[in-house]
């Protein structure tokens, strides 16, 4: 079972770490992640019910946040539940903190003007106080409380403790100064995780939730969810499609930038699939639907998104156990930093209570806490809108470190639109017998080259068709006009120990006997993709040290490509289970982190997209095989996608390296001074304020690109 909450109000990206890590020590439940970003919690179990399990989640909820409300939903409806929520309490209190921030600076400022230019030292220290509450009574509010409640390490006390401190060793301005600029950096903070919300909100707002359902030659409107597969509606011009379907009347243009993150509208006409998400631009269309609104292509896009944020990557978990234990040993270090020179040396109290609390307001860990998940929040986000969905920030990461690519050839690297070039009948037949007898042996076959045997056939299918039987990675077995028909690779003549004769055509060779006797062979052509050279070439450049080509086709084709586009190891004439195994030899070989990618087309290539530490599927966008197996799913068919999610995915690794080795390294820094001496107040604001500033504004960055692409 598995529950998801609205957590309506939550923007603490500490307390969201604790919420999810207590509720995942809850007896019975197997799975808990906070999505701060949506603010969502999504719990998973095997035993426990909603009743049972509902009271436990608010009562930790409550016990973290009091503020944040509450809200059980179905999963499936938690798009519907974001949009019809109102301004919360939350809402209302970031609203108020710009003008409680203008009326602090401006107390704290007139208490700088009594003290230096009026030496009114008595009239000033009450205007610092009274800048120091109006800026930070809600801090302190939620320290006493959460302190009431058992909870001592958070950033609230550590600023509430150290501000304190400050005031009672004389130190006035610094005290107001910290809190009002604690606060500063606390609305910027949720400036950008609010930016980083109508981010997602605007990528996830391709879904019409009603749809015009023609019924009697007439149309009316009704919820998307109540349209059935097989159902008839209209989209009018400058309408999203809200259903998958088919056109079966009318021809226009379609927009599927949201979907594909492709600028050029498509052509639509009779015949035609459509997806769901994308915009009719000039012409009304009739649309019989082929999927249901949950199934729906909109719907799994959403899903996926809004799910990513789950499957945290190693870097975010490393965030929320080093912030669970970092606190508390800070705040130990600070308390013996100001007690114990002073009991033990002698030493003066003032000077090491004013080091301590230099310690506590350096040590705050917010600024690596929310700059990580806010950079792969932005990166998720900006390869969603390069056509690139990705399933987690953990994907995103293991991408990122990706330094061997392999490809499956057909549909991948090549159209997958074969078509017949040639024609080798055996002694004893023609080529129109030899294709008529293929035809009706490939007729009831869906696989891509056994299409093209039968579209080169403009014939009657006049012939009598009994049984149709697989053979695994040889061809098939088909009883035609009376007669047992073997179509497929020189495997399968070896296997019968049937004389045929090798063809040494380039291209994929279907062997054709009839009754134990070679009846001759067709030669079937695939064309490469457009850009898969320049894909390959690029991915080497990108730092990509390995291509490999698993497929299986016959050797002679598979090496004739890859040469092409300058592949660097082919395995062909491979069965679904080789392909596992080379994979697995693959990953073996690899050293120090690096990953191993596998693309394949999602659907024959499941338990390869599987296996691989990253399977991405390529133009999969309504394969059910390619969504459940794949990690990584392009949007479209071009392999230059396969770019654009690197270039991503280590763009995103590159700013959260860059802001843990910052943050950390000026923390560590800085406290080694303050606990010297060397560092003052307005460093400790600088180690806390600034830093989480300069972090979140290095976060942005993916944000940015999101919009920009």
């Amino acid at each position: 079972m598995e529950l998801v909450y609205t957590l309506q109000g939550l923007d603490c990206p500490h307390c969201s770490a604790e919420i999810e890590r207590a509720v995942a020590e809850l007896e019975g439940v197997t799975h808990s992640a906070v999505n701060l970003m949506q603010q969502t919690l999504t719990v998973r179990s095997d035993s426990l019910t909603a009743e049972h399990l509902t009271p436990q989640v608010e009562a930790i909820v409550k016990h973290h946040e009091p503020d944040v409300k509450v809200i059980a939903q179905d999963a499936a409806h938690e798009q519907d539940h974001a949009q019809e929520q109102g301004h919360t309490h939350s809402e209302a209190a970031e609203q108020l903190l710009p003008w409680r921030l203008f009326v602090a600076a401006a107390c704290f400022f007139a208490g700088l003007l009594l003290l230096h230019a009026m030496q009114q030292e008595k009239a000033s220290a009450i205007a610092f106080f009274i800048a120091y509450l109006i800026a930070g009574y809600d801090v302190i509010l939620n320290a006493a409380r959460n302190i009431l409640h058992g909870r001592i390490f958070d950033e609230h006390f550590l600023m509430t403790v150290s501000t304190v401190g400050a005031f009672c060793i004389g130190e006035y301005p610094e005290a107001a100064a910290i809190m009002l600029l604690y606060q500063v950096g606390e609305w910027f903070q949720n400036m950008a995780v609010q930016r980083s919300r109508r981010t997602i909100s605007a990528l996830l707002d391709i879904r019409p939730d009603t749809a015009r359902l023609l019924e009697n030659g007439s149309s009316r409107e009704v919820r998307a969810e109540e349209v059935r597969p097989g159902d008839v509606i209209e989209i009018r011009a400058g309408e999203r499609v809200p259903l998958d379907g088919k056109v079966c009347a009318g021809s226009s243009m379609l927009d599927t930038a949201a979907l594909t993150g492709e600028s050029v509208p498509r052509k639509a006409e009779a015949g035609d699939e459509v997806l769901s998400g994308a915009i009719n631009l000039n012409a009304p269309l009739t649309v019989t639907v082929t999927r249901g609104f949950r199934d729906s292509t909109a719907s799994r896009v959403i899903d996926m998104v809004e799910n990513a944020a789950a499957r945290k990557a190693p870097a975010e978990q490393f965030i929320t156990k080093f912030a669970r234990y970092y606190t508390p040993v800070v705040v130990i270090c600070a308390v013996l930093l100001g007690l114990v020179p002073p009991l033990l040396l002698h030493a003066e109290w003032s000077a090491w209570i004013r080091r301590a609390c230099v310690f506590l307001i350096i040590s705050c860990p917010c600024a690596v806490v929310l700059s990580v998940p806010l950079t792969f929040f932005g990166g998720i986000g900006a390869a969603s809108r390069r056509g690139v969905l990705v399933k987690g920030s953990n994907y995103l990461e293991s991408l990122s470190r990706v330094t061997v690519m392999a490809f499956d050839k057909t549909g991948t690297l090549t159209e997958g639109s074969f078509r017949v070039t040639e024609l080798l009948p055996a002694e004893g037949y023609d080529s129109a017998r030899l294709l008529r007898l293929a035809a009706h042996g490939e007729q009831h076959t869906g696989h891509p080259i056994a299409q093209s045997v039968c579209a080169a056939y403009t014939g009657k299918y006049d012939m009598e068709t009994g049984a149709v039987e697989e053979i695994a990675g040889c061809g098939i077995r088909a009883e035609v006009g009376g007669q047992t028909v073997l179509l497929g690779n020189a495997r399968l003549m070896e296997q019968a120990h049937i004389a045929y004769t090798p063809c040494d055509s380039i291209g994929t060779k279907v062997y054709a006997a009839a009754d134990g006797k070679f009846a001759g062979c067709i030669v079937i052509s695939d064309t490469l993709r457009p850009d898969a050279k320049q894909a390959v070439e690029a991915m080497r450049q990108a730092g990509i040290k390995r291509t490999v080509m698993l497929t299986g086709d016959n050797r002679e084709t598979a090496e004739r490509i890859a040469a092409e586009l300058g592949i660097d190891e082919v395995h062909a004439e491979l069965l679904p289970g080789d392909k596992v195994a080379e994979i697995e030899k693959l990953e073996a070989a690899l050293t120090g982190g690096d990953k191993l990618a596998f693309v394949g087309d999602g659907i024959n290539d499941a338990p390869v997209l599987a296996r691989a530490d990253v399977g991405i599927a390529m133009g999969a966008l309504g394969a059910d095989a390619a969504i459940e197996a794949a990690d990584v799913v392009l949007m479209t068919d071009e392999p230059m996608r396969l770019c654009d999610a690197l270039d991503t995915a280590r763009r995103t690794k590159q700013i959260v390296t860059q802001n843990l080795v910052f943050v950390l390294g000026v923390k560590l820094l800085l406290l080694a001074l303050g606990a010297l001496g060397l560092a003052g107040m307005w460093s400790a604001v600088f180690g806390d304020v600034g830093v989480t500033v300069l972090a979140v504004l290095n976060a942005m960055r993916m944000l940015r690109n999101d919009a920009e692409n």
